[in-house]
C-alpha cells in the first residue's frame, strides 16, 4: 500500500527474512505451548471457558487466521469479506498511527466478533529495549483498545515474533501472552496475491495460525481465496482463543 504499512517496511523486509526464521524453527518447540497442549487443561470457570463460542477444536479441523500491523485503509474490506465468508479472525493491532488513526475500525472487528489484541504500540522490537520501555509498548495499546471496545487484550504477539524470558516476564504481569505462528505469507515481500494464497495453503494444517498483515496491498486481495480452499479442505476457522479452547491462554506463556 501507499502510506500506512510504508514504515514497517525495513522492519519487515531487512530483518524480517531472519527473525522470521528463528520465530518459526520447531513449532510447539521447547518454550512455546501448542494449541492441542492448551486444550487439555480446560479453562477454571465456567464464564471463561463460555467466551470461546460452540466450535470445539478437539473435534474439528480448526485454523486460525491472524493478521497484524494494522487497522489500516484496507481493513474496512476485510472486514466486509470476513463478514461475508462467516470467518472470524484475529486482529494484532498497533498503536501508533493505526489504532489511533482508525479508532472506528477497532472497535467494529470487536462488534463483529474478532479477537482484537496488541501488537505493540510502535512496533518496536521487545528484546532490544529497556523493561520499562517493554511495559509502555504493551500497556498503551492495552489501554486504548479497552477504552474502544470495553474489553482489554489478554494476547499479544511481539515484532518479529522476537521474544524472550523478560519478555515473557512482563507480559504475565500485564495479563498478556504471547501468540506466534506456524505459517507465513511473507506478504511484505509481495504484492502477488495469488503468491500469498499458495503460500498460505502450502503450509496450513490443523491447529495452524496463519500469520498476514492488512496493511500490504496483496494481502486482502488474497484473503477470500484462502478461506474458500480452506473450507474446501474441512477446516473451520476459528479466533485464536477458541483455537485454545476449553484451555485458556495464560499469561506470560508463548503459544505457537
Amino acid at each position: 500500500m501507499k502510506n500506512t504499512g510504508a514504515w514497517l517496511r525495513p522492519a519487515a523486509t531487512i530483518a524480517a527474512a531472519a527473525s522470521l526464521a528463528v520465530a518459526l524453527t520447531g513449532c510447539g518447540g521447547p518454550g512455546t505451548t501448542a494449541p492441542s497442549a492448551a486444550r487439555a487443561h480446560p479453562a477454571a470457570t465456567v464464564q471463561a471457558a463460555a467466551r470461546f463460542g460452540t466450535v470445539d477444536c478437539r473435534e474439528v479441523k480448526c485454523i486460525a487466521l491472524t493478521f497484524d500491523a494494522g487497522p489500516s485503509e484496507n481493513s474496512a474490506r476485510l472486514l466486509d469479506i470476513l463478514k461475508e465468508k462467516q470467518v472470524p479472525a484475529t486482529f494484532f493491532l498497533l498503536g501508533k498511527r493505526h489504532i489511533e488513526k482508525y479508532p472506528e475500525l477497532v472497535r467494529r472487528m470487536a462488534d463483529e466478533g474478532h479477537e482484537v489484541a496488541s501488537h505493540t504500540w510502535d512496533h518496536k522490537i521487545l528484546t532490544r529495549i529497556e523493561p520499562d520501555e517493554i511495559r509502555e509498548e504493551l500497556r498503551r495499546p492495552n489501554e486504548e483498545i479497552e477504552r474502544l471496545t470495553g474489553h482489554r487484550p489478554t494476547l499479544m504477539r511481539p515484532p518479529q515474533g522476537r521474544t524472550n524470558d523478560t519478555v515473557h516476564e512482563i507480559s504475565r504481569e500485564l495479563g498478556l501472552a504471547e501468540v506466534l505462528w506456524t505459517v507465513t505469507a511473507k506478504d511484505y515481500t509481495t504484492t502477488d496475491s495469488a503468491l500469498i494464497r499458495k503460500r498460505v495453503l502450502a503450509q496450513a494444517s490443523r491447529d495452524g495460525i496463519i500469520l498476514l498483515h492488512d496493511i500490504y496491498d496483496g494481502t486482502v486481495p488474497a484473503v477470500p481465496g484462502i478461506i474458500d480452499a480452506l473450507k474446501e479442505r474441512g477446516y473451520v476457522f476459528v479466533t485464536v482463543p477458541q483455537l485454545l479452547a476449553p484451555g485458556e491462554a495464560e499469561p506470560g506463556k508463548v503459544y505457537r
